[in-house]
């Protein structure tokens, strides 16, 4: 199944698929907590849009052994212009793609190297088709979907987890809503 966007087609993350690759890192004594949009899902316990690919958040330690997993089962390299050695994407020949992002804590938890999460970040739980997973909390979902243009899929994901959770709507949002409340008012 594949998801438009533009002229391409791109394949879809499906929850059996996200299953699968959490199962490789739990085989193999890895830690990893879900980003993005599978996050928000996991949050919420359901699947509520289509993904193309799994966002991951994992130690900075652990980077050449999920290589080498992946690489094992067909995964490579994708290139893109914002790859670095703490953010890059793995994809295969199903077009299946893993964003991974990395990070280095000390001791005392305070963030020395790779993506800037946040220690508290590291809290959320969720499920995924009954898989009990680890992921951003839903708050710093909410502030991680701030700070840029967002889409109708961030909209999407942050009207949910604000809604779900209570949290308020970024003011990055506002044009979102009222378009919202002016076709909820078209249609009445």
């Amino acid at each position: 199944m594949a998801q438009p966007r533009g002229n391409r087609h791109y394949p879809l993350m499906i929850a059996t698929d996200v299953i699968e690759i959490l199962q490789v890192f739990e085989q193999n004594h890895i830690g990893l907590h879900i980003d993005g949009g599978w996050a928000v899902d996991a949050l919420l316990g359901e699947q509520t849009r289509a993904h193309t690919d799994l966002d991951i958040a994992v130690e900075h330690k652990d980077i050449e052994k999920i290589r080498a997993l992946f690489e094992q089962r067909g995964y490579s390299n994708v290139p893109r212009d914002d790859t670095w050695e703490c953010n890059f994407v793995l994809g295969d020949d199903k077009g299946r793609q893993i964003d991974i992002h990395s990070y280095t804590f000390d001791s005392q938890g305070k963030h020395v190297y790779g993506v800037a999460y946040p220690f508290e970040s590291l809290t959320g739980t969720g499920s995924i088709n009954g898989h009990r997973v680890k992921c951003i909390s839903p708050e710093w979902l909410v502030r991680f979907h701030t700070g840029y243009t967002p889409d109708e899929n961030d909209f999407h994901d942050v009207r949910a987890l604000c809604q779900r959770f209570g949290i308020q709507m970024p003011v990055e949002y506002a044009e979102f809503v009222r378009k919202e409340e002016q076709d909820s008012q078209n249609i009445s």
